[in-house]
């Protein structure tokens, strides 16, 4: 009997190990990917408005402009609709990476319409405030998991509020409505940090879908540069 007993000890331990180092190995791919896409997106958006060479034709070149939209919506669908496809190499990755160069492109020809300098400062912004709360994600005892439903309803009302302040241009409604877009995509980044863990939270995401993984984490700090970019730019733009 002992020595049976001693046996499953070790074929559960052997299995935990196993599934941790799997879990592991997911984590450091999508913030690989992750990595990427941001070196690639924040080093297009530095090029196009640091640089008034290429400011100016992006700005008397807005067939790129579409032609960037159209291929990005196109890549997005596909990422996530269709599972067989994001999960094949190295298809999920030359759509990943393609998408990533369309979304880089199209974020610096919004951010054109800012000065340099509130550009810089919202990217240093997302940095700092995207790292900070993946330490919390990684560190609470709160499982924010349980929360997407209540996030969906915040994004709608979201998308809600966007439409009546492009109808009622103000400023003040500007700065209100981008702290709160920066609030509800901040919760977005802990909550897919969370999916990505595993371990004792309530949902979680398969180690297959990193290419997915990393998409969700990229969106949410992408729309949390462009709310902290409205924010430092007193809502003007």
């Amino acid at each position: 009997m002992m020595s049976v007993d001693s046996y499953d000890i070790e074929g559960d331990s052997a299995f935990a190990f196993t599934e941790k180092s799997v879990r592991m190995g997911f984590i450091r791919k999508v913030y690989g990917l992750l990595c990427v896409q941001l070196v690639i997106t924040f080093g297009l958006v530095a090029i196009i408005v640091l640089i008034p060479q290429v400011k100016e034709f992006v700005i008397n070149n807005p067939a790129l402009f579409y032609s960037a939209l159209g291929i990005t919506f196109a890549m997005i669908i596909i990422l996530a609709c269709c599972g067989e496809f994001r999960r094949k190499t190295p298809h999920n990755f030359i759509a990943l990476i393609l998408f990533t160069i369309c979304e880089g492109y199209l974020l610096g020809c919004a951010s054109a319409t800012f000065d340099a300098w509130e550009v810089m400062v919202a990217i240093g912004a997302t940095i700092i405030v995207a790292l900070a709360l993946t330490v919390f994600a990684f560190q609470t005892k709160w499982d924010f998991t349980l929360k997407g439903g209540m996030l969906y309803v915040f994004l709608i009302m979201l998308i809600i509020f966007g439409i009546f302040g492009g109808i009622f241009h103000n400023q003040v409604l500007n700065i209100l409505y981008a702290c709160i877009g920066a609030l509800i995509f901040s919760a977005y980044i802990v909550f897919d940090t969370q999916l990505m863990l595993g371990g004792n939270h309530k949902l979680t995401i398969s180690p297959e879908e990193y290419v997915f993984a990393a998409l969700n984490l990229y969106l949410d700090v992408v729309n949390l540069f462009l709310y902290l970019l409205i924010i430092f730019s007193g809502g003007k733009r």
